[in-house]
């Protein structure tokens, strides 16, 4: 498969619509072929269980997490099809043979000629397993209204089957290899967060900054993962009212003496997201701002000692609740206090089945990678307006807890000249 193959032609002779193209060597991936083969072991368990023919998901993170390619989707439809016997990438010929080169399995290569071409390359797939669908799985969650048509009129036979949530529980579980992985973009976050806040100045502009935090995390990714693509990575530094939202991006905006700053850095290690959030200020702040620093900082220490194995997500949220509701600041917390990690970033991917919400009734079981994070945001018509967070990682151990987050938390450390 390192040879370069000329495209299959359609009886046109002319154009080329569904082809393979084995452009160059393939690259070292991000795990090793026993993880994903561990992985599609695991999934090819619900085709069994569910009477599927196939998997055809198309869902960014689920191509990466079974393929190790991360789509650039630019309006195109990518997929992985998941067989008893064989796992393919479905790529729009654009992306050329890099897909292939960053593949675990086969790839597939459809051009941009004719509307059909990316059904026709799943046809070429499933023909060449000799399959005759009558079941697929696909993801509700992955697909467009549009597209989710376009499903049922070219399957027109088949039933589309929605997997999203049965796949997706399998993720929530870790295995070694993408545990480690969590634990550098971890560290790596740590160092992004130190040289962000030895920048921290009068004058100095929140995109700045965020730009040091960057420049710091990027060489070290390239460390540890030499081979893979450096893509996603970014840090926000919010000041003043800017802190409001959790994901409000940098602006030219000059950091002043009294700023309420919040400092978030977030390593993309080959698809997987990580973070570290931290509040700090620049000077003293005034004494509400400090307090209800000091009350987020106390309802994030109450969330680490609530984690453990056999613990249920709701009564975690639940009882962070009650600690907010005696603070009469529960209105002002805006979101659940923490969530799974893994194949995620800004734009794909989210374990919705391990949040800390009081509607979540997932146990807290060995393999698991979350973070504890309360938010409160108070409005800018307040005392201590602004939003005050802190953002931690861990892994569920057979043991306990194993916190991967080592920056310094709360006034005591992070208040800045």
């Amino acid at each position: 498969m390192t040879s370069s193959t000329k495209p299959q032609m359609t009886d046109h002779q002319t154009v080329p619509h569904v082809f393979t193209q084995y452009n160059g060597e393939q690259l070292d991936l991000t795990f090793s072929n026993a993880e994903f083969e561990r992985r599609l072991t695991r999934v090819r368990e619900l085709l069994s269980t569910h009477n599927l023919d196939a998997f055809v998901l198309t869902s960014m993170h689920n191509i990466k997490y079974f393929s190790d390619f991360v789509p650039s989707p630019f309006g195109r439809t990518f997929a992985v099809v998941i067989t008893p016997e064989g796992s393919t990438t479905v790529t729009p010929w654009v992306d050329g043979g890099m897909p292939w080169r960053t593949t675990y399995g086969d790839n597939i290569v459809y051009s941009d000629w004719e509307k059909k071409n990316f059904f026709r390359a799943i046809d070429r797939v499933l023909e060449q397993q000799s399959i005759k669908p009558s079941r697929l799985g696909i993801e509700f969650d992955g697909l467009k209204v549009e597209e989710y048509r376009s499903f049922q009129g070219w399957f027109e036979n088949v039933e589309l089957v929605d997997m999203a949530e049965p796949i997706m529980r399998q993720r929530l579980l870790k295995s070694d290899e993408e545990v480690y992985l969590i634990r550098q973009g971890a560290r790596i976050a740590d160092i992004g967060g130190r040289a962000i806040k030895n920048a921290i100045r009068e004058g100095i502009t929140e995109y700045e900054l965020a730009f040091i935090g960057t420049e710091a995390i990027v060489p070290e990714i390239a460390k540890v993962y030499p081979s893979k693509e450096l893509r996603e990575t970014f840090c926000l530094v919010q000041s003043d009212i800017n802190t409001d939202g959790a994901h409000n991006w940098p602006t030219t905006r000059q950091l002043q003496k009294g700023d309420l700053l919040s400092v978030n850095c977030f390593p993309m290690m080959s698809g997987h997201y990580t973070a570290m959030e931290r509040t700090m200020t620049l000077g003293q702040p005034d004494q509400a701002t400090l307090d209800l620093w000091k009350i987020n900082v106390e309802a994030y220490q109450l969330g680490l000692e609530l984690i453990k194995p056999g613990a249920i997500a709701q009564d975690i949220a639940a009882k962070i609740n009650r600690f907010f509701e005696k603070q009469d600041l529960l209105k002002y917390a805006p979101i659940g206090y923490g969530h799974s990690f893994g194949v995620m970033s800004p734009y794909y991917g989210r374990e919705a089945a391990m949040e800390f919400r009081e509607d979540i009734e997932t146990e807290l079981q060995p393999g698991m990678v979350i973070s504890m994070e309360p938010m409160l945001t108070i409005p800018n018509n307040m005392p201590g307006a602004g939003a005050y967070r802190e953002h931690d990682i861990l892994s569920i151990t057979e043991d306990g807890v194993e916190n991967f987050t080592e920056f310094e938390v709360g006034p005591e450390h992070n208040i800045i000249g």
